[in-house]
């Protein structure tokens, strides 16, 4: 499975998203925000500090926004998974919540039906409670086949189109089967590797966030 992972990697020609820039945001209060994901996030390997959440508030926080990060990563997880989690793992006074859930779906050949299913549950119940959403794009491994790889990489852009939540195409991008990169399994972000995680993505969240402090004001 980890050689297959690595030709996952190789095989990736993820777009680089455009990126819009947000002003600095000031708040009088943290914002609260989960991140809802699986062992990619929760930082499997690492300590707590290595962590993709606790850099992603170490990095806002350096940007001037004040921010409260929520580690709500299981290593394991499916799609599925998170959502029956959802209401304990996404306390009632979240604001915002990241999820990254999809990428043990992919390697464990699961229906996309199933994890599309899943994921459209998770965000139409946040946004039902009022929950800004983020989702984080998976690529699925070449091993099932270009039919599963054509349906499960649908599975995101078209989430985000239709319940109009932002997008960040794929949470590896930059990561992926770089071995300098991935901890000995050749799955899993080193503490550079989370660093790079972070940095490609903080403008997505930069400007997510701003978006919540303008609704807000």
């Amino acid at each position: 499975m980890f050689k297959q992972m690595l030709v996952w990697g190789l095989l990736l020609v993820a777009a680089e998203p455009a990126f819009a820039q947000s002003p600095t945001i000031s708040n009088a209060a943290p914002i609260k925000m989960v991140v809802l994901g699986d062992s990619l996030s929760a930082g499997l390997g690492l300590s707590g500090a290595d962590a993709f959440p606790a850099k992603l508030q170490k990095a806002l926080k350096a940007r001037g926004i004040a921010v409260d990060v929520t580690n709500a990563g299981v290593s394991g997880d499916t799609a599925s998974g998170g959502l029956d989690r959802l209401d304990w793992s996404v306390p009632q006074e979240t604001q915002a919540v990241i999820v990254e859930l999809g990428a043990n779906d992919a390697l464990r050949g699961i229906d996309p039906a199933v994890t599309r299913a899943a994921l459209t549950d998770i965000v139409k119940q946040l946004k039902g409670r009022g929950v800004a959403v983020m989702l984080c794009g998976m690529v699925a491994p070449p091993n099932y086949g270009a039919d599963f790889a054509a349906h499960f990489d649908s599975i995101y852009p078209g989430l985000a189109k239709a319940y109009d939540v932002p997008l960040y195409p794929f949470f590896l991008q930059g990561v992926a089967a770089d071995p300098k990169l991935n901890q000995a399994d050749g799955i899993h972000p080193t503490a550079a590797g989370v660093d790079i995680i972070v940095k490609n993505i903080l403008p997505n969240v930069e400007a997510f966030l701003g978006s919540i402090s303008k609704h807000a004001s």
